[in-house]
């Protein structure tokens, strides 16, 4: 054999051996969302955008010659689904950290276990408070909280559309409370109060009793806490009966899923906690629009933004820890993270486990109002 061909040899058989190392010592991410359900297109969304990332890094060798892997388990929204999920992953297997888990009641629910365990949790696709105020030292988020959301709707519904008689339409379970307390914080520095306030049940469409209500309260916008379904038949039967408020909800609705949806005449707020990735310029969103290029089936949009900015978060923290990738120190490294990503400028303290505080508004008019 010739000197090339030993050292072409030998080049050859350091990739396949780095190759199976990198498949042998994966790093494991866990995710419990909701795949089946009403809420199966935040799951498949989020978990679509972290993928886009992961994949890009680990055709670029991965992290430390490590690739990574995201094994997502469907809960269907269902909070006693997502415990046994967890339980079932402790128990079975060796996995770095709980990463993009979908929807406020279920957060809640895996909690007491995150914390007795140790475990870091990146990322939840909530804005609920109990992840952020008192700190715990493993929960970690990158979105605005709902009370943030809140406040810039309610300044909104005031200043620009000029609503006197607001209610609040709120589903009855943990996400509906914790949002329902940020209107109403946010209502009283106006020194207003909802004119009523309806409740329907988690995982349905049950609203008929709570729109008659609020036709008779002579409602001008309805601040809506719920998943995109039971808006979808709020606005509908609204319309059917002649009753046409202006609406507002939070990022847990996918905005690009309802707007294009929307049948009727409506006029509508859903505020975001990412830029618009198809119209927004930062550098940020040029990179993500190019990651996604390859993948023909996943929409420019913010939910996938979002699950793809959780990887890019994931993945920058845990070069911090590449030669020991443990969870006391990805846990570590997270807590005094900042950095400019590409225009959004991210910043975690031991005081402050929230990323990022920007809130975005995607408006929706097809009655030729004029929305500021």
């Amino acid at each position: 054999m010739s000197m090339n061909k030993s050292l072409a040899w030998v080049v050859l058989s350091i990739g396949v051996l780095a190759s199976v190392k990198a498949e042998e010592n994966p790093i494991i991410l866990i995710s419990s969302n909701a795949l089946t359900g009403p809420t199966s297109a935040l799951g498949i969304k989020l978990t679509q955008g972290a993928d886009v990332y992961f994949n890009k890094i680990n055709t670029l060798g991965g992290i430390a010659e490590r690739q990574i892997k995201l094994r997502t388990l469907d809960d269907g929204y269902v909070p006693f689904q997502t415990v046994e999920n967890t339980y079932k992953v402790i128990d079975t297997t060796d996995f770095l950290a709980l990463f993009n888990y979908v929807g406020t009641p279920n957060s809640y629910a895996v909690l007491p276990i995150v914390t007795e365990h140790k475990i870091p949790f990146l990322m939840p696709f909530t804005g609920a408070k109990f992840l952020r105020t008192p700190v715990t030292s493993t929960t970690f988020n990158l979105r605005a909280s709902y009370h943030q959301e809140a406040a810039a709707q309610v300044e909104y519904l005031i200043t620009q559309i000029k609503a006197k008689n607001i209610a609040l339409l709120v589903q009855a379970d943990k996400f509906g409370a914790e949002v329902e307390t940020g209107y109403l914080q946010a209502m009283s520095k106006h020194n207003l109060k909802p004119v009523v306030t309806t409740r329907f049940r988690r995982n349905t469409k049950d609203i008929e009793l709570a729109l008659a209500i609020m036709i008779e309260h002579d409602v001008d916008a309805i601040a809506f806490v719920g998943t995109y379904s039971p808006f979808i038949a709020l606005i509908n039967q609204a319309y059917q009966q002649d009753f046409n408020p202006f609406y507002s909800t939070v990022s847990f609705v996918s905005s690009h899923d309802l707007f294009a949806n929307v049948k009727v005449p409506a006029r509508i707020l859903v505020t975001e906690v990412v830029p618009d990735p198809k119209e927004c310029m930062l550098a940020v969103c040029q990179e993500f629009r190019q990651d996604i290029k390859p993948y023909k089936s996943i929409a420019a949009e913010q939910v996938v933004f979002e699950g793809y900015l959780n990887a890019k978060l994931f993945v920058e923290v845990a070069k911090l820890c590449q030669d020991s990738l443990t969870r006391a120190c990805l846990i570590k490294e997270m807590s005094k993270f900042e950095s400019d990503f590409g225009g959004l400028k991210v910043k975690f303290t031991p005081d402050q486990h929230q990323g990022l505080n920007n809130i975005y508004f995607s408006l929706f008019d097809n009655k030729n109002t004029r929305l500021q």
